[in-house]
């Protein structure tokens, strides 16, 4: 029910979450989810489709309310950039959507667009930068995303299934990409692709029904012990 946002510190999580329960009217999306964000984690959130996922991301990000329990955070809004499944596309040219993030948080339009450009080069896009954004591709759409939240130079990123809908080709360029964003940051991700999640996570935090069953770093969650839920997951016999 409370979230509190204080300064950051080296020492201490960026992100705590104390027993937060969240309710869409009869379903419960988190039931007393606890967990804590450090600084320069890599954090693959997995699951089942409905285990709570994208509400755990959002609440994070600020981006949804809770019902229960307590939500601290140490990076101010200004810090964070989101990366959702399907991103929204302005019907605007791809250049002018990356640097509306820019003009938003303060920036003269002339910089925003040119730091603009900067970005989508980043992210292989430069040439199509007066394109209308909504004519591109679904892993150009995703790139241009990306190059939005980077052109931000966010301290945290949050990823919710950057990759879901895209071809095995598309798939692969979005994921260097984001190996490569989240170099000197702190990333919270969501995704089922579980070969992505043993290539970009430091740590593995498994949702079943709201609830966070196992909390592990990357390595122990594929090789050590697990919950029986967890272990059916990963072994693709619960989906």
């Amino acid at each position: 029910m409370n979230r509190t946002d204080v300064g950051p510190s080296n020492d201490e999580a960026l992100f705590s979450l104390h027993g937060v329960d969240v309710r869409f009217g009869r379903v419960q999306a988190l039931a007393g989810a606890t967990l804590s964000i450090h600084p320069g984690e890599r954090v693959a959130l997995i699951g089942a489709n409905g285990s709570g996922k994208s509400t755990l991301l959002r609440v994070l990000h600020g981006l949804m309310p809770h019902a229960a329990g307590a939500v601290v955070t140490r990076v101010p809004p200004r810090a964070q950039a989101m990366l959702f499944q399907r991103p929204h596309m302005l019907r605007a040219s791809v250049r002018n959507n990356v640097a509306l993030a820019l003009w938003l948080h303060g920036a003269r339009w002339r910089d925003a667009r040119q730091e603009a450009v900067v970005a989508l080069g980043k992210v292989g896009l430069a040439d199509l930068a007066g394109r209308n954004a909504r004519t591109l591709s679904g892993g150009q759409q995703q790139r241009m995303a990306l190059a939005r939240a980077w052109v931000l130079h966010p301290d945290v990123l949050f990823l919710d299934e950057p990759t879901a809908s895209l071809d095995p080709t598309a798939k692969r360029e979005v994921e260097a990409l984001i190996a490569d964003a989240a170099q000197g940051r702190t990333l919270v991700f969501a995704s089922h692709n579980l070969g992505q999640v043993k290539r970009l996570a430091s740590r593995v935090v498994y949702l079943e029904h709201g609830r966070v069953l196992a909390d592990l770093p990357a390595r122990d969650f594929f090789t050590g012990p697990l919950p029986e839920e967890a272990r059916l997951f990963v072994k693709g016999e619960l989906v």
